[in-house]
């Protein structure tokens, strides 16, 4: 897809264990599609343009992948980044405690700090049947308050939920990109003569 002239592209990454879905979640919500096998990593660089707020913006989506092996390389992803999906499974207790003690804690050091993250629950479609110990929504909504995140749910099988996802990501990423773009153009703008006399040593 060619970008408009002037239109914003803003950057989404999603990061969490291996098997929560990840690339599920892209491939149903872009190209209407489910992978029924578990293939890590199979989901390529795709731009879907949205309309947020009346204004067009074209969000670019990045799949990862969760091993260890791959960290020095995902990591290598999470430049110039204007959103995070955090995903974990709604049927994996230990993908829900990584989502917060791991993936959460990689995403908030430095300048990634400032950068908008929301924690996904994938899978509820299944909540009930595959595991009756499952991550309770109003469990996860309150732990959660304690972490700069919004926290939303999906089922990438249904695309329950993944509508919403993505218009909240979209909107939550463009108002990041406004607020970098903002910040650039000031550092570009010269210092007036008042403002230089101001700055002058006595």
């Amino acid at each position: 897809m060619n970008q408009k002239e002037g239109q914003a592209q803003i950057k989404l990454v999603v990061v969490g264990d291996g098997s929560v879905g990840k690339t599920c979640v892209l491939l149903s919500y872009t190209a209407d599609n489910f992978l029924t096998e578990y293939v890590p990593t199979v989901f390529e660089n795709y731009t879907k343009t949205l309309n947020i707020d009346g204004k067009e913006v074209d969000l670019s989506l990045w799949d990862t992948a969760g091993q260890e092996t791959f960290t020095s390389l995902r990591t290598l992803a999470y430049e110039n980044t204007d959103i995070f999906l955090i995903i974990y499974s709604v049927i994996d207790e230990s993908s829900y405690e990584n989502a917060k003690e791991k993936w959460y804690l990689e995403l908030n050091e430095g300048k990634l700090k400032k950068v908008p993250k929301i924690f996904v629950g994938n899978k509820i479609d299944i909540r009930n049947t595959l595991n009756q110990n499952h991550i309770q929504f109003e469990k996860a909504q309150q732990e959660l308050k304690n972490y700069n995140a919004l926290h939303k749910e999906c089922s990438a099988l249904t695309k329950e939920g993944l509508e919403d996802l993505f218009q909240e990501a979209a909107r939550q990423g463009f108002k990041y990109y406004q607020q970098q773009q903002l910040f650039a153009s000031a550092k570009d703008q010269p210092i007036s003569g008042n403002e230089r006399s101001c700055c002058q040593t006595f």
